[in-house]
């Protein structure tokens, strides 16, 4: 290959090189924890607290005593997920995934469940004080118990508990 286009040939190596790294530098990074999944573990007394748990999963996992206190749970998938005697304490569930989760004993105070799907959870005992629970589809049976303790306001979306749950 003759000299001019052999530097013809690498100059544009170069070229391509440097941009794929410009386009790779460019784009956005997920968060670490982004495609974890926690799936049919059993995390009895795990600490997540102020984790980042975007989208993680925990479908099916036992977090008994586990504390999620403070925890960026958004767009999490705790399907099925045991939760009795967790702490989730101001945790944001924002658009997370809790059908058929058990939460007994949980503290739920001050949390943010807004646009959480949570039709078939069960709730006993569960501490909601300061919780919101904007546009999430609950039971009939289960709107009526947390409206007999519901109190309280968010300090986060600034909503009444009670206003949030639609009671009367």
């Amino acid at each position: 290959m003759a000299a001019p286009l052999r530097s013809l040939v690498s100059g544009l190596v170069a070229w391509l090189g440097c941009g794929l790294l410009a386009l790779l530098l460019l784009l956005p990074a997920a968060p670490a924890t982004a495609a974890m999944d926690y799936a049919k573990q059993v995390l009895i007394g795990a600490d997540f607290h102020d984790a980042d748990l975007r989208g993680v999963t925990f479908n099916l996992t036992n977090l008994r005593d586990a504390n999620l206190s403070g925890a960026d749970m958004r767009n999490a998938s705790l399907f099925g997920a045991k939760l009795q005697d967790a702490d989730m304490h101001g945790v944001d569930l924002r658009e997370a995934t809790l059908d058929s989760a058990v939460l007994e004993g949980t503290d739920l105070r001050e949390a943010v469940l807004e646009d959480a799907f949570a039709f078939n959870t069960k709730f006993v005992d569960v501490a909601i004080e300061g919780a919101d629970f904007t546009n999430v589809p609950l039971r009939g049976d289960v709107l009526t118990s947390l409206c007999a303790i519901a109190s309280g306001t968010n300090p986060v979306t600034g909503r009444v508990t009670r206003d949030t749950l639609g009671c009367s």
